[in-house]
């Protein structure tokens, strides 16, 4: 019998089964697919290795404005889709060999609980019972669908898809301007393909910073893209060759193809969950407390079919609390969900952590906010990446930073002093008293910092 059983092998199911082998449990973990999961294969490392081609892609473009000429550049799509892949084969690899480092049992194929400490698994070659003493659900989320959208995978597609093409298409109807559906957009926008971005909701990005949401909305049309909120789509018709999507208020849009970002649903289904008793939410989500345990003795669950913030980060944080509770004697660990990052690869970047201020508002405090403008930075002027800002939030009388929100070159990178700031309770004087090198895009988080008080000497 085995310590843990893991059953899923993305961010958190690989990590999982990881630190509960370096705490010297004996694991098993079964993946049906390729491990690494969603983000490994289908999600975050693909789209950024595609981000990171259209980035130098927009850098040349833009060579002139450095004093260098570029004459007769081109890109090619296919070899762009080869360094995608080299890349997800690469880590892949790199996370089957640290499974067998570990001494790590790993089982293909599709799982389905037969009690809570035993698993039976269905591969091409037959079934197996792999039992455990304590099991770890970890089996992630996939793209969510409506019937109204026509799905087919050919020209109604998902990320998944999206992530195979092996070439452009013309034109392309993103069905969603969420996080996905963005970086997608201006992936195919770069790469001269018509764009068009329909949201229900009023804005892109709801889920950010209004302010930021809407100079976003500003840079993505000037890459031309066309975008259309506030506003349903009724149907979407597969002709041949392009799509026709009908929109609640009447107008069409034709398009070689349509991706849709609409969300995610979670992998709940046909593991044997209800048989069992384990609870489900009424969005199919696995049930935990802040321990992720579920109802039932010995079943646990992380990552995004817990439906808690749905992350890569999360995933891994989760699996790493979950198995230091099971193999780590002492006080238990409740997961915190409060201070997390979260990053949006547009370009550029969006990076947020904490309060906005309008949430901090709704709560009933009083908030004084800070901004420094990227434009003022001389490390942002000497790279020619000046769009956007720095924002911060903090309470008034403890001082206290409640959020950061960034826009702009490198956010991402940049957010983590923001999440050491807030999960440490650093208040913005001492944040801004803090020495940040110069030149370096660093420098705005302090400088923000002192904008809260009305101290930013360079604004």
């Amino acid at each position: 019998m085995y310590d843990v059983c893991v059953v899923g092998g993305g961010p958190g199911g690989y990590v999982a089964a990881i630190r509960a082998a370096q705490l010297g449990a004996k694991v098993a973990l079964i993946e049906k697919e390729k491990i690494g999961g969603t983000c490994l294969n289908w999600g975050c490392i693909p789209t950024k290795a595609l981000i990171a081609s259209t980035s130098v892609l927009a850098d040349i473009k833009n060579a002139a404005s450095f004093g260098l000429q570029v004459d007769g550049y081109s890109y090619d799509f296919t070899k762009m889709m080869e360094r995608k892949d080299k890349i997800v084969d690469q880590l892949v690899g790199g996370i089957g060999f640290l499974l067998k480092k570990n001494n790590i049992d790993l089982f293909t194929g599709s799982a389905r609980l037969l009690s809570n400490q035993s698993v039976e698994v269905t591969s091409s070659t037959g079934k197996e019972i792999v039992e455990a003493k304590d099991i770890i659900l970890a089996t992630g989320s996939e793209a969510a669908l409506i019937k109204a959208l026509s799905y087919d995978g050919k020209q109604v597609i998902t990320s998944k898809e999206a992530l195979a093409l092996s070439e452009l298409p013309q034109s392309l109807l993103v069905i969603g301007g969420g996080v996905i559906g963005c970086e997608f957009a201006m992936i195919f926008a770069e790469l001269g393909v018509e764009v068009y971005i329909v949201e229900a909701l009023e804005r892109i990005l709801p889920m950010v910073d209004e302010e930021i949401s809407k100079r976003m909305t500003t840079y993505i049309k000037k890459k031309k893209i066309k975008v259309s909120t506030g506003t349903l789509i009724s149907q979407v018709e597969v002709l041949s060759g392009k799509i026709k999507a009908t929109l609640a208020d009447g107008k069409e849009i034709e398009a070689e193809k349509a991706l849709i970002s609409i969300g995610r649903t979670f992998n709940s289904a046909h593991l044997g969950l209800e048989e069992i008793g384990v609870e489900i939410g009424s969005r199919g989500e696995i049930v935990v407390d802040e321990f992720l345990k579920t109802n039932v003795e010995h079943v646990y669950a992380i990552g995004d079919v817990t439906n808690k913030v749905q992350l890569a980060h999360v995933a891994s944080a989760q699996g790493i609390v979950c198995v230091e509770n099971l193999f780590k004697e002492g006080k238990q660990v409740a997961m915190k969900y409060d201070v997390v990052p979260s990053c949006i690869f547009t370009n550029p970047e969006i990076a947020t952590v904490g309060l906005t201020e309008a949430e901090a508002e709704q709560k009933g405090m009083a908030v004084s906010v800070g901004k420094f403008a990227f434009q003022a930075s001389g490390k942002a002027l000497c790279i020619g990446h000046t769009e956007g800002f720095v924002k911060m939030v903090a309470e008034k009388g403890t001082d206290k930073i409640l959020g950061v929100h960034i826009l702009g070159p490198h956010a991402t990178d940049l957010i983590a002093e923001g999440v050491l700031a807030i999960e440490q309770g650093i208040t913005v004087e001492a944040l801004s008293k803090t020495i940040h090198a110069h030149p370096t895009l660093a420098e705005c988080m302090m400088e923000a910092a002192e904008a809260v008080h009305g101290l930013s000497v360079h604004s």
